[in-house]
């Protein structure tokens, strides 16, 4: 008998579970379209966001809750999403500046801003909101008129975990 209990034993399978962990995790970055922008057509060749051009600036806020953990990375156009047939070449100029901060700090991310062709970096060292403004500008040919339609382009706004 002594036997059998042990050759059962022996046969015997463990029991086995799996159980699962899961979490959510809460952006501690976000981007908030503030306000959209608009093209003015100060020239016939050219269309620009700058309001002495009749345009209207993008603006984009970062809301950022961990301090000195993201950057803020900001590319003006450098090219039409849409557009009439255009038959020359479009020369495109831009900057993303600060335009207003929560905290009073914030305004040195202006000074310590990094530009690598159209793309603006800035060092979110600090907990709270800032907006972030972009000039767009395109010119046409050798100063030929657009042609009439609709013009659209988009400013990518993203936050990177550093």
């Amino acid at each position: 008998m002594k036997y059998s209990i042990a050759i059962l034993s022996l046969c015997a399978f463990p029991a086995l579970a799996n159980v699962e962990i899961t979490g959510s995790v809460e952006a501690k970055c976000v981007i908030q379209t503030t306000k959209s922008g608009a093209y003015g057509n100060p020239i016939a060749s050219k269309l620009s966001t700058t309001p002495a051009d009749g345009g209207i600036l993008p603006i984009v806020r970062y809301d950022v809750s961990i301090a000195d953990a993201y950057i803020a990375s900001i590319t003006h156009p450098t090219a039409f999403s849409s557009s009439p047939s255009l038959t020359d070449t479009v020369a495109w100029t831009g900057s993303t500046s600060v335009t207003q901060t929560s905290v009073s700090g914030m305004s040195a991310y202006e000074a310590a801003k990094t530009v690598v062709g159209n793309t603006t970096n800035f060092n979110l060292t600090l907990a709270g909101s800032t907006w972030f403004s972009t000039a767009s500008s395109a010119t046409y040919g050798s100063a030929k008129p657009l042609p009439g339609g609709t013009y659209t382009a988009v400013v990518q706004a993203s936050c990177i975990a550093k």
